[in-house]
């Protein structure tokens, strides 16, 4: 199924959605058009019963290289502030939605990743790149710093000195290097590159959901917190998780004590018994 909008394309199999940056004569450059496509099709596929997983990609052989340089800064600067703070509105407002999506979210990145483009990087749960893919924050190279999120992603996700080199060099790295820097989870050939991303999500798949999105959110917001304001928030959220979903939480629990039907350190419970 294709989205509406010829920037953004997107199909489901198999309980994957595959959401893809469709600019590829661009090397899939965020522009006005494409981040309002984005918010569309990330409201489209949230709730939809078919998808458990979604994974964001790109259409040629890029990711995405960032922002528009024409479309985003020329073009929305000539409204002055009011087209500027539009245009970050609607960017920003898309990668931030992808940080707390509702299901568990994936960045297959398969080519060039630039600049704006760890915006929604940093927005995936989890990121998976091809070693040939190129990332770099290129902005000191045209004489701004790297903005719209980007130098607090490469300081969350890599050592200072990592970042601080990352950002003042403007040096592109492969996806080795961004797996060995913290950028990605891994890297490898771009051939078996979609393969691992499948994997990955029917593994993801096999859980239960409503966990799947306490985790996530967990993980993010437990990182700014003190650890006795972690512990507090942890055992709140498990019984906000619960009230949604008792029965799973019973279900899992049952499954390990009774039947012994399965090891928790080594898969899931069979959630299709549930109910």
């Amino acid at each position: 199924m294709a989205n509406d909008h010829d920037t953004v394309a997107y199909d489901v199999q198999d309980g994957i959605a595959w959401l893809r940056f469709n600019r590829p004569d661009k090397r899939n450059a965020m522009s006005p058009t494409l981040n309002r496509a984005m918010m569309e099709a990330l409201d489209e596929l949230e709730f939809r019963d078919d998808v458990g997983v979604l994974v964001l990609t790109g259409e040629g052989p890029a990711w995405t290289a960032g922002m528009d340089l024409k479309e985003y800064f020329r073009e929305t600067e000539a409204d002055g502030l009011k087209g500027t703070r539009k245009a970050q509105r609607e960017s920003y407002g898309w990668w931030r939605r992808l940080r707390w999506y509702q299901k568990p979210t994936i960045a297959m990145v398969n080519g060039w990743c630039f600049g704006g483009g760890y915006g929604p990087l940093f927005g995936c749960d989890l990121a998976f790149a091809a070693d040939e893919a190129k990332f770099g924050l290129s902005e000191i190279n045209w004489g701004i710093l790297p903005g719209g999120g980007a130098t607090k992603v490469a300081v969350e996700l890599m050592p200072f000195r990592k970042a601080i080199y990352h950002a003042m060099l403007g040096e592109p790295i492969d996806g080795k290097t961004a797996a060995d820097w913290g950028l990605v989870n891994e890297s490898l050939p771009l051939a078996q590159l979609k393969d691992r991303v499948t994997q990955v999500a029917r593994i993801l798949l096999d859980k239960n959901p409503v966990a799947l999105k306490a985790t996530k959110d967990a993980v993010r917001r437990v990182g700014l917190m003190t650890y006795d304001e972690a512990e507090d928030y942890l055992v709140r959220a498990q019984e906000a998780a619960n009230s949604y979903d008792s029965e799973g939480r019973k279900e899992g629990i049952r499954q390990f004590i009774d039947e012994k039907s399965y090891k928790p350190g080594l898969g899931a419970y069979d959630k299709s018994r549930q109910g």
